[in-house]
């Protein structure tokens, strides 16, 4: 029952929009998703391998506030990191060769997943409740899953930001792969994109 679990883990990986249309210019690339899924390691990964530069949006907000995610969200709110959120967003719009590590709910925001697709190709990480749970367990700087009930609580957000999720180009399952496996499904996705958008 396991090995066929993970069988079907494995083959979850889809790109969600069949085609990528031509006139998007394709200049960076954009990995989305659940906290926990690997993004920035992953992504660390990718930018390695293509000789990309790296940055994660959470370290870009900390940068602009002047304090730390978990400070930020303790002292001003969740709308306030949220309008941070927005505007680094914005500012991505002007980079090129970059691999984009973004928050766990920043393309939720519409605006914020069609700013990124202007001049990325979006990547949604994805793994289980349970493994998501497992990989931030040993972590305090989490600012949403200070809870009672963390599990829960991440399968209520992961509910939640589903259908939001799967409007990336792409879905990519990071449970049962390696940093380096994921990474390598990952740039193959993001060739193909380039490709289909070539002029």
């Amino acid at each position: 029952m396991f090995a066929r679990r993970k069988l079907l883990l494995l083959r979850r990986v889809c790109a969600i929009n069949k085609t990528v249309n031509e006139t998007r210019a394709i200049r960076n690339l954009a990995l989305a998703g659940f906290m926990g899924t690997g993004k920035s390691a992953v992504g660390r990964q990718i930018a390695a391998e293509l000789g990309f530069t790296f940055v994660d949006t959470d370290e870009l907000i900390e940068a602009r506030a002047g304090k730390r995610i978990a400070d930020l969200f303790a002292q001003d709110g969740e709308p306030a990191f949220r309008k941070f959120e927005s505007e680094v967003v914005a500012d991505l719009a002007q980079r090129r060769d970059t691999i984009i590590s973004t928050g766990g709910g920043l393309i939720v925001d519409p605006a914020n997943l069609a700013s990124l697709k202007a001049h990325a190709f979006v990547v949604c990480l994805w793994a289980s409740p349970e493994m998501i749970f497992e990989r931030t367990s040993r972590t305090s700087h989490r600012p949403l899953l200070q809870t009672a009930d963390p599990l829960a609580r991440i399968r209520e957000l992961l509910a939640a930001r589903e259908s939001a999720y799967r409007q990336a180009d792409a879905l990519v399952n990071t449970e049962f792969r390696s940093i380096k496996e994921a990474a390598q499904q990952v740039i193959h996705q993001f060739r193909e994109a380039r490709r289909a958008s070539a002029p």
